[in-house]
């Protein structure tokens, strides 16, 4: 048995069971302080080695969505614009850097600084494991919440990340959702669907 008290039914609904995909937001901003202690969030929950190769660009001003609005497919652009902030998810190809702080136990840093191939794969899927954890975050500070990969990564990388050290992995709309904007739930596979017991 978990030693550790279920999260109450309002909560989990609230994470999980009545969060919706959101596709229209209404013109309510989200603070800085708001994002900030959304990243205070997601930061403690894990990653390989502690690697966090995640990596976050809120984009709010009209100024920074302008830049953005082209590498999205046609689509994608009005919830970007009626979004608080946009989250270019992002991974470090050289988050082993931070190893020997973040990891102190012993020292990992050869195991990608020499492995070209090693280090792509987990910054890619630890990225995608931060962004989920964004998503919950988000949902647990009340924020309603759009994921997309609608969009030409290429675009983004070069107009957000030239140097090429950060990559783009896939954007997360935030804000106070417009009830226009959310569809019906869609089913969700059963558990002998998706799932075994071995």
């Amino acid at each position: 048995m978990p030693t550790k008290p279920v999260l109450p039914a309002t909560a989990l609904d609230q994470l999980f069971r009545q969060a919706h995909t959101v596709h229209a937001f209404r013109p309510e901003p989200v603070s800085d302080d708001t994002l900030k202690a959304l990243y205070d969030l997601l930061k403690w929950a894990p990653t390989a080695f502690n690697g966090q190769p995640g990596r976050y660009v809120f984009v709010k001003s009209e100024a920074a969505k302008a830049r953005l609005l082209p590498a999205l497919m046609a689509g994608n652009v009005p919830q970007v614009q009626s979004a608080a902030a946009t989250v270019i998810v992002a991974q470090d190809s050289r988050f082993f850097e931070h190893l020997p702080t973040q990891f102190p136990a012993y020292d990992a840093k050869p195991l990608f600084e020499g492995n070209a191939a090693l280090a792509e794969s987990t910054a890619f899927r630890n990225s995608s494991l931060q962004g989920a954890y964004l998503i919950m975050a988000a949902r647990s500070l009340g924020l309603d919440v759009g994921v997309m990969s609608g969009f030409d990564p290429a675009k983004v990388n070069a107009e957000f990340f030239p140097d090429g050290r950060w990559r783009a992995n896939f954007l997360i709309n935030l804000g106070v959702a417009d009830p226009a904007g959310i569809h019906p739930r869609g089913p969700r596979l059963a558990f002998d669907e998706a799932a075994q017991i071995l």
